[in-house]
């Protein structure tokens, strides 16, 4: 919580990537476990992600954002802010759980996060990203985000074998919704799991905005 007195802080720009997978008798979800160390939802499980680095204005990419994504961005912010975005969330996968969602594409040089990801010979797939839902935490906070849930198909993923060295994720898991749902979570993460539950469903669904304040969260389109 931030201290009393204080002006409430800006959020943050940040985005994070749900990963379906179909191959199993139900679908799964990837779902890590925040570290205890941290001063941020520690010891909760959460999707990977985080906020967007400079770095991820200017990273490569093998595909772009499908039309009517990167449209659904253009109507609440700039263009180059929404596929930044799309470039964190993917970037955070990789660091979080050693995910790679990209494509075989051309070296090129780059710098920062990004350096160890083109090292892989690969670019970010950006065609494969739809959007879930958008969440604002509280102004009563010390930190807060303002993050774009995204989400892809697992068979996009380059190998579901995951680089056995990840960052902050202490533990990372396939399960099942119902198994989700019965983690401890953060309340918008279980929000945006019951609406995914849905979208799987029916896809046509309106999008999310939600804005947590005292009491329950303001809910629009996006």
């Amino acid at each position: 919580m931030r201290k009393p007195g204080a002006r409430a802080v800006k959020p943050r720009n940040a985005a994070t990537l749900i990963i379906v997978r179909r191959d199993r008798k139900t679908p799964q979800v990837l779902m890590g476990k925040r570290n205890s160390g941290h001063d941020f939802m520690p010891n909760l499980w959460v999707f990977p992600g985080g906020r967007i680095d400079r770095s991820d204005f200017r990273a490569p990419f093998a595909t772009d954002l499908k039309p009517e994504v990167a449209a659904r961005f253009e109507a609440h912010i700039p263009a180059a802010r929404g596929r930044a975005l799309a470039l964190a969330a993917i970037r955070e996968t990789w660091e979080e759980a050693g995910l790679l969602l990209a494509k075989d594409a051309p070296a090129r040089r780059t710098s920062g996060p990004w350096r160890d990801f083109v090292a892989q010979g690969v670019a970010p797939d950006l065609e494969g990203l739809e959007i879930v839902a958008r969440a604002v935490t509280p102004p009563m906070l010390a930190k807060r985000f303002d993050t774009w849930f995204l989400m892809a198909d697992a068979e996009r993923l380059v190998s579901l074998e995951r680089k056995p060295d990840c960052g902050e994720l202490e533990e990372i898991a396939w399960v099942d919704f119902d198994e989700a749902l019965a983690l401890p979570l953060p309340s918008v993460t279980r929000m945006v799991i019951d609406e995914e539950i849905q979208r799987l469903e029916d896809p046509t669904r309106p999008r999310p905005f939600m804005r947590f304040r005292a009491g329950p969260p303001r809910v629009s389109e996006l």
